[in-house]
């Protein structure tokens, strides 16, 4: 039996999802989590063959809990599902150590094939993501000018920003100037929208 992890953060998704893969002969749902940090105590005590985690959950996100999961976790192989097919997720999915990437619009049979071939050491990713990364190409924002973009998301100001980051206010500036150059765009909501677009944030 494969001993499966499923990390989603909605409850009637994961229940359904945990049905649908417990009804395969060979998957085992053998702790659900809805929460990074629930994610990562129940791998922890249940060390699962497969860890199928969403990435937006409320409290992080599935790419920490992989990178997490690679250093503590070593033999669990991490399959990412998520609503969010972005090319700059898939990134840093690969980069954290994920062996698959798959969005969720998908079927189940297809899901329960990707458990079963990422346990054999291979590495599945949604075709269509897969070409889009590629068009997209890295990343190219520091970890500096992310952490400032992803706080302009909501429309914080450059004294929230560098309050919440502990930095000084110009640092912040000149950090929301250079996403805003990189992304090329004319201001730093639109950088951030574009960056959130891309996953880079």
């Amino acid at each position: 039996m494969i001993r499966l992890l499923l990390a989603e953060d909605q409850g009637m998704m994961r229940g359904a999802l945990a049905l649908l893969l417990n009804l395969e002969a060979d998957i085992e749902v053998i702790a659900q989590a809805g929460t990074a940090a629930e994610a990562l105590r129940s791998a922890v005590r249940t060390r699962p063959d497969v860890a199928l985690l969403d990435i937006e959950m409320p409290d992080g996100n599935g790419l920490d809990v992989a990178a997490r999961l690679r250093e503590e976790l070593p033999g669990c192989r991490v399959l990412i599902l998520t609503t969010f097919g972005r090319p700059g997720y898939l990134r840093r999915a690969m980069e954290a150590g994920a062996a698959g990437f798959l969005v969720k619009d998908g079927p189940v049979e297809q899901l329960a094939a990707a458990v079963r071939r990422v346990l054999t050491g291979e590495r599945v990713i949604d075709p269509a993501l897969a070409a889009a990364a590629l068009s997209a190409g890295p990343n190219p924002l520091t970890d500096r000018e992310r952490d400032a973009l992803a706080r302009a998301v909501d429309g914080a100001t450059v004294a929230d920003i560098a309050a919440r980051l502990h930095l000084s206010e110009s640092t912040v500036r000149n950090y929301l100037s250079a996403a805003i150059g990189k992304t090329g765009t004319r201001n730093r909501i639109e950088a951030a929208h574009r960056a959130r677009a891309n996953g880079w944030i």
